[in-house]
């Protein structure tokens, strides 16, 4: 790409490239990929009607380029939740209490959590359901290619609607590889369509009213809906509890044998208004302890297993 092509990301602070992929190949997002012709830290990614890539240039500052679609520094900043401020959020995390918590901190500094569309980030995490990163990623490329719009002519496509998937047939759903989250998929989608403005009801909802809303629908548990509000609603007080969070508390906190409902209740009570942020913190370092941290290029490791798997 050509170098005036590229732009500031503003809001954003420098980054290492493992804490670059950590916040958009991790886990969070299941629509960007490592772009190696941008550089050895840059990833092309999709959103809504956007594609863009995202580099680091010098000092570790992102930046950003079109992908051929129209977007614009606004839709930047509000897909990575620039009028959020995460320094603030991890600074007010009790990280000087919690010596574990601190390791967690300074290993990836400027970690931040992306603010992706509602309804996009429910389909995503349905299809999540014990499948790695890689698989996710697979079903959700499918899902656009077969039942989405091209977002430009030639380009790639964006992820179909909920009203258009409401029109979709189970079995079309199974070709797109998703195997019994058709099921959830199709009905969700059915339920959606007969409660119109239903979704942007909940994305507006506090963070108790808007968990209890959604485990309404079909495929959606405890887990799932923690994840949704973190990741599309920016409800920073969701704490998802996955295998790995288990796995954290268990080891650093002294939570063997507890419940995920336990163990959410106690991330909730511990971590505070931003338990959300700190298990983002503790989910990357638990993974970040079977790779490295910094030093290799970002991509260059392998996907990790996401939020679900057992």
């Amino acid at each position: 790409m050509a170098a005036n092509s590229w732009a500031p990301l503003e809001g954003l602070p420098p980054l290492t490239p493992a804490v670059l992929a950590e916040i958009l190949d991790r886990g969070q997002a299941f629509r960007w990929n490592p772009d190696p012709a941008a550089g050895p830290a840059a990833f092309s990614g999709l959103w809504g009607r956007h594609a863009v890539h995202v580099r680091l240039g010098a000092g570790g500052r992102p930046e950003w380029a079109p992908a051929g679609s129209v977007t614009g520094p606004a839709d930047l900043a509000a897909y990575f939740a620039a009028g959020t401020d995460f320094a603030a959020a991890t600074n007010a995390l009790p990280w000087r209490s919690d010596a574990h918590l601190a390791r967690c901190v300074a290993a990836f500094p400027g970690l931040r959590l992306l603010r992706q569309p509602f309804g996009e980030t429910l389909l995503a995490f349905l299809c999540s359901a014990t499948k790695q990163i890689v698989q996710i990623k697979q079903m959700v490329e499918l899902l656009a290619a077969r039942l989405g719009r091209p977002l430009f002519p030639g380009g790639p496509h964006a992820l179909p609607g909920w009203a258009e998937l409401a029109a979709v047939p189970e079995s079309e759903l199974r070709r797109c590889l998703l195997g019994f989250r058709a099921r959830h998929v199709a009905g969700t989608a059915r339920y959606l369509a007969a409660r119109p403005g239903w979704l942007e009801e909940t994305e507006d909802l506090p963070y108790a009213a808007a968990h209890a809303r959604l485990l309404e629908l079909p495929g959606v548990g405890t887990k799932v809906a923690d994840c949704v509000l973190l990741f599309g609603a920016g409800r920073l007080e969701a704490f998802p509890v996955d295998t790995w969070i288990l796995q954290a508390l268990a080891r650093h906190y002294g939570l063997e044998g507890w419940s995920p409902a336990q163990v959410a209740h106690f991330g909730r009570a511990h971590f505070g208004p931003q338990a959300g942020l700190a298990q983002q913190f503790l989910f990357a370092w638990e993974r970040g302890q079977r790779r490295p941290l910094s030093g290799a290029p970002a991509g260059s490791v392998p996907p990790r297993s996401p939020r679900g798997r057992r």
